[in-house]
């Protein structure tokens, strides 16, 4: 059987300018499956990539502190992918530092917001970075610092766009006063969001900006809810790729990138693509979202 295209999930235009599918691929569990290991077979994960873009994927999501020991998502997807084409959009983000040992480091400052991109810009193997994000990490109430310094490395022609991460509709505000803001990715999905989640949702969708969850299978473990199952039994489905339809059901604006170092799992996500949930699976999905509550 042949796995649906990622373009079965239809596009978007980042800053109304790049097209990509809304189907794409998180590199975060390339090196390992979790921050503390094990650690993925490298050369699967290289096969995953070349898969992903064959199967019509053309928006990768990466960061430079996605590695364990000596393997870096970064350097997969260039080993796996480079020379790029032309129309794959790669997303990396910066904010929180890793030390070799895979500790978090205190949050971005200037300075260290510089360096990343540079990493970014040697590990990927490019002259110029296609989306950057900053991520706030939770002891940071402004990101006007770090996201100026974004700023100025855009106006440089190091970046082409520019998003942010894990913030709320005022610290969203607060980039857009410096910048343009093409991408807000927070955390969300069908078992975790909550009314200020939903409000900065539709706030991207009225302005045009792309809204990316991460964690879109809820990031703990998939759940065996039984109206997840239902829905799942009703198309012959997996409860996974009912949750990955449901989000880009939720909103055109909404972007997928849901994350494996496994081909089987890869195959299965990208065809969650071509499920298209009605009136009563989104009915029957808002159960879950009540008992998670």
């Amino acid at each position: 059987m042949t796995t649906p295209q990622a373009s079965a999930a239809g596009s978007f235009l980042l800053g109304g300018e790049v097209p990509v599918s809304r189907m794409g691929f998180g590199a975060m569990k390339l090196p390992s499956r979790d921050w503390g290991g094990p650690a993925c077979d490298p050369e699967q994960s290289l096969r995953v990539l070349r898969r992903a873009v064959e199967l019509g994927i053309d928006h990768i999501d990466t960061a430079w502190f996605y590695f364990f020991r000596e393997v870096s998502a970064n350097g997969l997807i260039r080993r796996a992918l480079h020379p790029y084409r032309d129309e794959l959009v790669i997303a990396t983000k910066v904010g929180p530092g890793r030390e070799p040992d895979g500790s978090w480091m205190d949050p971005a400052d200037r300075d260290s917001v510089r360096a990343a991109v540079h990493r970014n810009l040697r590990e990927l193997g490019v002259d110029h970075l296609d989306l950057v994000y900053l991520r706030r990490m939770p002891s940071q109430s402004s990101i006007a610092e770090p996201f100026a310094e974004l700023a100025e490395l855009r106006a440089q022609g190091l970046i082409r766009q520019l998003g942010v991460s894990n913030v709320d509709a005022a610290q969203l505000a607060e980039a857009e006063a410096l910048a343009p803001v093409v991408a807000v990715q927070n955390k969300y999905s069908v078992l975790e969001h909550d009314e200020a989640d939903d409000r900065l949702l539709a706030d991207c969708a009225e302005r045009g900006i792309a809204f990316v969850p991460f964690y879109p299978l809820g990031g703990t473990g998939l759940p065996d809810h039984p109206a997840l199952r239902r829905v799942a039994e009703r198309y012959g489905v997996t409860r996974a790729q009912v949750m990955v339809a449901w989000l880009l059901a939720l909103s055109p604006v909404i972007l997928a990138i849901p994350g494996t170092s496994s081909p089987a799992h890869l195959e299965e996500n990208t065809a969650a693509a071509a499920l298209r949930l009605d009136a009563a699976d989104l009915a029957d999905l808002a159960e879950l979202t009540a008992a998670a509550k």
